[in-house]
């Protein structure tokens, strides 16, 4: 049976998106993966485009709040920023709760190259914690 993971970031629009992709990659035969966000900012395109970059199409995932999973039962609910360990609310069930902050890329600032190379940053430290992640819980 597929584990049930959730990854909750503030918006649900780059970090937990990212995270989302790529425990997808890692897990599909063992994981059945989710993000949601504590507020809905929508999907970040310049995330869509880091991501396409590793060959990853994320333009068909949602930015879902939190509260769309408030039913499921899940064995992993992880954290990707401060914000969202703070205002993560309660799952029943034994979910396994693990925080990761990420910087948030949407929040660079610079030129566009600059702001690309932030985003290139975040994707890859997410990209090495998922595929430990991975290694460690399945």
């Amino acid at each position: 049976m597929k584990k049930k993971v959730l990854i909750l970031c503030t918006g649900n629009s780059c970090r937990s998106q990212i995270a989302e992709a790529y425990l997808k990659k890692f897990a599909s035969e063992k994981a059945e993966t989710y993000s949601a966000g504590v507020e809905v900012h929508g999907l970040n395109p310049r995330a869509v485009k880091t991501m396409a970059e590793e060959g990853i199409d994320i333009s068909g995932q949602t930015s879902n709040h939190v509260d769309e999973y408030i039913h499921l039962n899940f064995d992993f609910v992880i954290t990707v920023c401060d914000n969202a360990k703070e205002a993560c609310p309660y799952f029943p069930g034994s979910a396994i709760r693990i925080h990761r902050n990420f910087q948030d890329p949407a929040q660079a600032k610079g030129s566009e190259e600059e702001i690309a190379a932030s985003f290139r940053k975040i994707r890859d430290e997410i990209k090495v914690w998922a595929k430990e992640f991975v290694e460690q819980a399945f």
